[in-house]
């Protein structure tokens, strides 16, 4: 069902915006992430979606992750409510298969492999771009499903924004910031404080004899204090820059409550060293600190980095990247009770990538190699290749294939487990991966894009628990295939995002369903601006049912969402989201709760520019 509405919602946005006499010419996003180097969403071979800071704005959502479901390709689950355990699946892959960058600087945790979603506040993102499909030939580990890279805040000029609603959802952020070229700086302060409501229900037992059942009817509270600080400064013909992100704070859950902290940290040194050559020196700092009472562990995690990568302009149509890359990683668990380490390792990695891109008329290759040398597992070497045609501004096709790999976390590596079992292995391999696919884009008329991605990925080595002691191992393997439609149109007053993803991610062994993944999925945004000052919207969110745990089954379910923003003058603007109009009842997770009708509503003072 879901695939005959998505065609019929691609038609009718189309027959709704196919005039041409006031179409709105759109200038291509320049973006950084695919290739290490600046390009334009429209020139980059890749599948390359770019979430700016207006339509952060204009959606009005509370939460990162109200944003990233919106987008083809993407799943998500999360334990409950704001501030829950979320992961996030990119085209099928597993949620450490994303490799996730704040600001350049890796900031997934390497005790688990993956990056808290739930501690990102929004109001500290100015953009977000998503790379799909492998990207290790230039990135490495973790960047098998692709790449996210969020872009800290930058303000010109003061904020203060403040909002409250559904379940005592109150948040506010302060700001200042001023950029002149080369030199400026941002600093930002915010918080929210959420009541909550249970992040689990009855059916999260196995019965209701279930010695091991978890499920308490209290809500499930989330603080959450934040700091976003950025600056530049031209020094000749380079550029020195840093930024610094932090987020700490609370969640609830039903058995006591988790302590966190979130930081990553950069300096970047960049510019032009000679004619056709420039380069960029970037120092790197990511760290997580976990701490849950109630079950007496303390997790941390420590990354240092250091990249020198260089760009040469051949010709006109040819350019040369190549750089080095440098990694420690430090991960430690600790028994609070007792005292004791359950255990403290650290590891390595150096590696040394290049790419080659050239164009050739209507004809442009991709070329990338990089190896990766890692002190515990001994070495990956991963490469792409992609061709792209393009017929004028109207018509450009792609293929591409990529490989990818993904490190042992130091928890699969290192940790003794619970009473041995469940313990790691230091003679793991990484995980290894590659992928096939063909994009096609259209864009028949200015201010509107149509998107298709064929795409196939086979992953093996898959690091699982098994054996009497469920010590972990590399056994498993996965078999993806998918298709992803979109549609985007800025036509006259209106606005459309249209995005239908099938994905058939599968166990290669056992031909089972992975967990988690619907196999159909569709997300609309139509939006209106009336006048200069006002704009009003609505989502859709659809997903076909999907296998979860224990042979369970989650239904599938749709949703609607609405939204609007009005400025009450130039400085003053009043955002309003209402979320789960019908109130329905859905899971992304056996006994999990997801939130009912709710909404909130946002006052921002942001002075215009004089």
């Amino acid at each position: 069902m879901l695939r005959h509405l998505s065609v019929s919602v691609l038609l009718l946005a189309a027959a709704a915006g196919a005039r041409a006499d006031d179409e709105v010419q759109t200038t291509p996003t320049v973006q950084v992430t695919a290739s290490r180097v600046p390009e334009t969403v429209d020139s980059t071979l890749a599948d390359v979606t770019v979430i700016t800071r207006d339509e952060i704005d204009a959606s009005g959502s509370r939460d990162v992750l109200d944003l990233l479901r919106l987008e083809a390709g993407v799943d998500l689950y999360r334990t409950g409510g704001a501030g829950q355990q979320t992961s996030l699946f990119l085209r099928g892959t597993n949620a450490n298969h994303v490799l996730v960058l704040i600001d350049g600087v890796r900031a997934a945790s390497a005790n688990t492999g993956a990056f808290a979603f739930e501690w990102l506040p929004l109001d500290a993102v100015e953009r977000i771009e998503i790379v799909r499909g492998p990207r290790a030939s230039y990135w490495g580990s973790d960047a098998i499903g692709g790449v996210i890279q969020i872009f800290t805040r930058q303000l010109d000029g003061p904020r203060v924004a403040a909002g409250y609603g559904s379940y005592d959802d109150a948040a506010g952020a302060a700001g200042i910031g001023h950029w002149d070229g080369q030199n400026g700086y941002t600093v930002q302060v915010g918080a929210r404080h959420v009541g909550g409501f249970s992040a689990t229900n009855p059916s999260i037992c196995n019965g209701p004899d279930d010695p091991y059942c978890s499920y308490n009817p209290d809500d499930d509270g989330f603080r959450n204090t934040n700091l976003v600080a950025r600056g530049a400064h031209a020094i000749g013909s380079q550029q020195l820059s840093a930024s610094l992100y932090r987020s700490q704070g609370e969640v609830e859950f039903d058995q006591g409550n988790s302590n966190v902290i979130e930081q990553s940290a950069g300096i970047n040194l960049e510019g032009d060293l000679a004619d056709g050559w420039s380069h960029r020196l970037s120092i790197g700092n990511d760290r997580e600190d976990l701490s849950t009472p109630t079950f007496y562990t303390t997790y941390y995690t420590r990354r240092d980095s250091l990249l020198w990568q260089n760009d040469f302009k051949v010709s006109d149509t040819q350019r040369l990247i190549a750089g080095v890359d440098f990694l420690h990683e430090h991960g430690e668990t600790r028994d609070t009770l007792g005292g004791t380490a359950l255990y403290d390792d650290s590891r390595n990695d150096s590696a040394v990538f290049g790419g080659w891109q050239a164009g050739f008329g209507a004809f442009d290759s991709e070329i990338s190699l990089r190896r990766d040398d890692n002190s515990e597992f001994g070495g990956a070497t991963t490469g792409s290749a992609a061709l792209g045609w393009r017929y004028g501004d109207m018509f450009r096709i792609y293929a591409s294939y990529g490989e990818g790999f993904r490190s042992p976390t130091l928890n699969e590596q290192f940790s003794p487990g619970y009473g041995g079992a469940f313990a790691g292995n230091p003679d793991l391999d990484p995980e290894r991966s590659h992928a096939t696919e063909l994009g096609i884009e259209l864009t028949p008329w200015q201010g509107q894009r149509f998107g298709a991605n064929l795409y196939s990925t086979r992953v093996r080595d898959l690091i699982s628990f098994t054996g009497a002691n469920f010590q972990a191992e590399n056994i498993a393997r996965a078999s993806i295939d998918g298709a992803e439609l979109t549609y985007d149109a800025d036509v006259d007053a209106w606005r459309t995002h249209v995005a239908y993803t099938y994905d058939d991610a599968r166990d290669a062994s056992t031909d089972s369903p992975l967990v988690r993944r619907p196999k159909n999925k569709l997300d609309t945004v139509v939006e209106r601006r009336f006048g200069a000052r006002f704009t009003a919207g609505a989502e859709v969110l659809a997903a076909d049912k999907a296998d979860d745990i224990a042979g369970t089954t989650l239904a599938g379910y749709a949703i609607l969402n609405l939204r609007a923003s009005y400025a009450i003058d130039a400085d003053w603007r009043l955002t309003g989201r209402v979320e789960n109009l019908f109130d329905r009842d859905y899971a992304l997770v056996r006994g999990y709760n997801t939130p009912g009708l709710s909404g909130f509503l946002e006052i921002v003072w942001q002075p215009a520019s004089r």
